[in-house]
């Protein structure tokens, strides 16, 4: 599966980033894309953590959940922004994490730094280390939800 994906996704960028749509050039980016994969095989880089295939359609509904997320905290920052006496109050604070994989402790972390007005600045073993710009940002880092919701997304539960 994971090879059929790498030579999908190869493929596709490559006949995006070349726009020369003729059947020679497909023959030879079709033979590039597969001999990249090859090399990716033997070289024992296609792995879960690197091409995480076994993700699936999941991943589709996270990416939205976090898009909105995304999109009320761009108008918490704002708000901050425009009135900084009433919304800013920095924080920094520790955080348990309920993932084991370090994919998932790396997808949680990158989702935290993603959310405007948080950031994560440290992650070892099962603690994250944030700094957010508000009470609001650094309440919905609390309260779990993300964190429950990326384990859920990685099967860990």
């Amino acid at each position: 599966m994971q090879i059929i994906s790498l030579i999908s996704i190869l493929m596709a960028v490559w006949l995006l980033l070349s726009g020369i749509y003729t059947p020679m050039t497909i023959g030879f980016g079709i033979a590039s894309c597969i001999l990249v994969t090859i090399i990716a095989r033997r070289m024992d880089v296609l792995d879960r953590e690197g091409h995480p295939v076994h993700l699936g359609p999941q991943i589709f509904s996270y990416w939205a959940w976090l898009w909105l997320e995304i999109v009320k905290a761009n108008i918490d920052v704002a708000k901050c922004v425009l009135f900084p006496k009433k919304y800013l109050d920095p924080s920094f604070f520790s955080s348990k994490l309920t993932q084991k994989s370090d994919l998932a402790k790396v997808i949680y972390a990158n989702s935290i730094t993603l959310t405007p007005g948080t950031v994560t600045v440290d992650l070892h073993d099962d603690t994250v280390m944030v700094h957010a710009l508000t009470k609001g940002t650094a309440d919905g880092v609390k309260s779990g939800d993300m964190d429950r919701r990326v384990t859920q997304l990685m099967g860990e539960e």
